[in-house]
């Protein structure tokens, strides 16, 4: 995909699907805003970098409004636009709903939901002006089909997909696409904690009989903001080898 000239943010890039789609983004030509709340994302911008591109790490809990904005004012400082959107920040504090503290179901609706939502309402202020713009918003399989223990983490996922639909109604007249993207269970940190006998019960129930990779996720965001996408917005779609459809 040609992106020789754009301008993306990746929320959440340090590692995993995030640091994955920050790079395939820069293989295709953008230039990089990349954020972290917790663990330094210098690693994944010295891999753009050695792409040839340019990458800004910007700390932020995007959960919280002021972080959200100074993320996007940000971009705008040093390249003058923003053109993509991926919130792909999140957090998940499994438990059954009998022990789930309150604190935990805040914490995951406020990095997952909240910060999609503080995100895009920055971004779009500017991608409205400027009459174009792709936001991505990775939500989930699990806030498609629900999972024990994840009610909280369901919860976040299954807002985002209604956020992504009324989103996309309200910014389409501006040429602005909003669409989602929902993994399955992608090879990642997550996952690799996953005892051996979960892993390979799971992978029974996927029709592909493997669990995904973070560019299997990242070839369809560079997809999603290509020019090749342009009829495509409010749209979930999902990336899981067929264990849910």
């Amino acid at each position: 995909m040609n992106l020789n000239g754009k301008i993306a943010v990746v929320t959440g890039a340090a590692k995993g699907i995030g640091r994955s789609i920050a790079i395939a983004l820069a293989e295709d030509g953008a230039d990089l805003v990349i954020t972290e709340n917790v663990t330094s994302a210098s690693d994944t911008a010295k891999t753009i970098e050695a792409i040839g591109r340019s990458a800004l790490v910007v700390k932020a809990d995007v959960s919280n409004p002021e972080d959200a904005n100074r993320v996007v004012e940000s971009c705008i400082e040093k390249f003058g636009k923003i053109d993509i959107l991926v919130n792909n920040a999140g957090i998940n504090k499994d438990s059954l709903i009998l022990r789930m503290k309150k604190e935990d179901w805040d914490s995951v609706i406020g990095i997952n939901l909240t910060g999609t939502f503080n995100c895009t309402k920055a971004a779009s202020r500017y991608m409205i002006k400027q009459k174009g713009g792709n936001i991505i918003n990775i939500t989930s399989i699990v806030g498609a089909m629900g999972n024990p223990g994840q009610s909280n983490y369901a919860a976040s996922k299954a807002g985002i997909i209604g956020f992504t639909k009324s989103i996309a109604r309200e910014l389409a007249s501006r040429n602005v696409n909003v669409n989602a993207i929902a993994p399955g269970y992608i090879i990642t940190d997550m996952t690799e904690a996953l005892p051996e006998n979960a892993r390979n019960e799971l992978t029974k129930l996927i029709p592909m009989e493997r669990f995904g990779t973070p560019e299997d996720v990242a070839n369809c965001v560079c997809f999603l903001v290509s020019e090749k996408a342009s009829y495509i917005t409010g749209q979930v779609i999902h990336v899981n080898g067929g264990m849910y459809m």
